[in-house]
């Protein structure tokens, strides 16, 4: 191409849709019905309307072709534009990581597929596109989150215990964490969270607590991360 010749540049966007289902990480996939890739696994995305906003668009897809509420929490991951991302033409894709509190059941191409059984073996889930590195990137900034802000909340049902929290790092750091000294970190914390004043009764034992975040934006001194 001859220099100041204009490029030709379409806009989409990808979702990273992350929840908690049987206690494990999950990510929302969907498999491809077109080429390129056709058959193969994706996140959510779309192009961007010559009118939309790419938040717009992520949230379109996703109640729309997906089938999804609105996700309770919604950020915007990174912006994807290496030549060749896409065979079809030179794309940029927007990012975004989305939460959401419930899992509901998906109807195909749609499925929740567990972050560690991808990670543990890619070739088998065979992303497409570069898929993979958006999906890693969308974990590790969970993953980090979880270390400074009150973000966990975001995958649970409103109220919860902190049993419920706690299962919540255990998914994402994908390591087990000593229950007392959890109970003592999250509660002992100003802001953090806050009793709604009516216990769970979930069979024998002393009833558990429920809580719902308060207003604490970053938790300090942060929590570490097993290995961290």
């Amino acid at each position: 191409m001859r220099a100041g010749a204009a490029l030709a540049v379409a806009l989409a966007v990808d979702v990273v849709v992350l929840g908690i289902r049987d206690a494990r990480l999950v990510v929302l996939l969907g498999r491809r019905t077109k080429e390129p890739y056709a058959g193969r696994w994706a996140l959510p995305g779309a192009l961007v309307g010559p009118e939309e906003e790419p938040d717009e668009a992520a949230v379109r897809h996703l109640t729309d072709e997906a089938g999804l509420a609105e996700p309770d929490h919604h950020e915007q991951l990174a912006t994807y534009a290496s030549p060749g991302r896409d065979p079809r033409t030179r794309v940029v894709s927007v990012a975004y990581l989305a939460l959401v509190r419930q899992t509901p059941d998906v109807t195909q191409p749609w499925a929740w597929c567990a972050y560690d059984d991808i990670a543990a073996d890619p070739e088998r889930f065979d992303l497409a596109f570069d898929h993979p590195r958006i999906l890693d990137d969308a974990a590790e900034r969970l993953r980090a989150k979880l270390e400074y802000t009150p973000l966990a909340a975001a995958l649970l049902p409103d109220p919860f215990t902190v049993s419920q929290l706690r299962g919540v790092y255990e998914a994402v750091w994908g390591s087990a964490l000593d229950a007392r000294n959890f109970h003592r970190k999250v509660t002992g914390v100003p802001g953090w969270l806050v009793p709604v004043g009516r216990p769970q009764v979930a069979g024998p034992g002393r009833p558990a607590q429920l809580y719902r975040t308060g207003d604490l934006r970053y938790v300090a001194p942060a929590m570490t991360r097993p290995g961290g």
